[in-house]
């Protein structure tokens, strides 16, 4: 069967049809991700497809995955109306104001959506604003920084989590002067070509070193890429996070494979190691895939003394990125 995005679209309509139909709570639902910022879905075959509920009350969960077929699945985000009721200051928030801004209203029988989008709309490339979504996420990624110090004695999966949430706010603060947040399989790829727009083209081989590309290689990567697998495979089935449903196998598995074939197979590193380490934490230290992540980070330098010594230069990477973001400013007027 030939995809097309008219029945990608159908799968999203369908979902919301049976959803609200069962959940009268529900105020409204809007379309996002790659279907809608004009970026190809698909990776290495497989995709998702975005969609926000918006629930009256708390809704009872945060995210659900929903298989579609064995390449595409659901990635289903619940919120409350009161995350959206300063529509203003959705304006310059950095996750929820690029979002609706290129959102599809799927369903909204009350134009909740229609109103929220034409405030968030309404001034949104002015550079102003451009530069206070950007700096929030820096000053976001600095004082994480001031908190992760001093490391424990024997730093795991929780602390490593940590260290890739300051480097996510970081390169999020640079793509946002130019585009979207950053997605989780195209984090590097994407961060490369927007720190070239804003020409600072140094910051991806600088998010390299802080990932510890410069201690592994290609055959490295294909090997570890075997070991995520098993570990992913075995993990608990009852409370796992949602990011490592047992449906999103192969929407990172084929990336991986996809990746290690194009010109920068190192760029595999940004979701191997979120998922990777995310898994770790629900493992003991004992169990063979606990082993072997344990092994890939300590190689990387993303343990012990290397993660300490990680962090101390992830201080020069946060002023370099701080200083891109002013000279941004300074060239916009901002």
């Amino acid at each position: 069967m030939q995809i097309t995005p008219e029945l990608l679209r159908k799968y999203a309509d369908d979902a919301v049809e049976k959803l609200v139909g069962d959940d009268y709570n529900i105020l409204a639902v809007y379309l996002t991700g790659t279907m809608v910022t004009g970026d190809t879905p698909f990776l290495g075959g497989t995709m998702d497809i975005d969609l926000v509920f918006i629930h009256l009350g708390q809704p009872q969960i945060s995210r659900e995955i929903q298989k579609v077929n064995d390449e595409i699945h659901l990635d289903i985000s619940h919120q409350p109306q009161r995350d959206y009721s300063d529509r203003l200051a959705l304006r310059t928030d950095p996750w929820l104001g690029p979002c609706l801004a290129e959102a599809v209203a799927l369903y909204d029988p009350q134009h909740f959506i229609d109103l929220t989008q034409a405030s968030v709309r309404g001034l949104f490339n002015r550079p102003g604003n451009i530069l206070r979504r950007a700096k929030g996420q820096i000053e976001n990624a600095r004082d994480e920084w001031y908190k992760i110090r001093p490391l424990p004695n024997i730093p795991g999966p929780h602390e490593v989590m940590d260290y890739l949430s300051i480097l996510d706010s970081a390169c999020n603060a640079v793509s946002l002067l130019v585009s979207d947040p950053l997605t989780e399989r195209r984090f590097l790829a994407n961060f490369n070509e927007r720190a070239k727009r804003i020409g600072h083209p140094g910051l991806y081989p600088g998010i390299l070193g802080m990932l510890g590309s410069l201690n592994t290689n290609k055959e490295n990567l294909v090997s570890w890429v075997q070991e995520w697998g098993s570990t992913y495979k075995n993990l608990p089935e009852k409370g796992r996070h949602p990011r490592l449903h047992p449906f999103r196998y192969s929407y990172y598995f084929k990336a991986f494979d996809f990746i290690l074939e194009g010109d920068h197979p190192e760029d595999i590193l940004w979701p191997l190691l979120r998922t990777w380490t995310l898994g770790a934490g629900y493992l003991s230290e004992s169990d063979p895939g606990f082993l072997s992540w344990q092994s890939a980070l300590s190689q990387l330098g993303l343990l012990g003394d290397g993660l300490a010594q990680r962090i101390t230069a992830l201080d020069a990477f946060l002023e370099q990125i701080e200083g891109a973001i002013a000279d941004w400013g300074v060239k916009e007027g901002a």
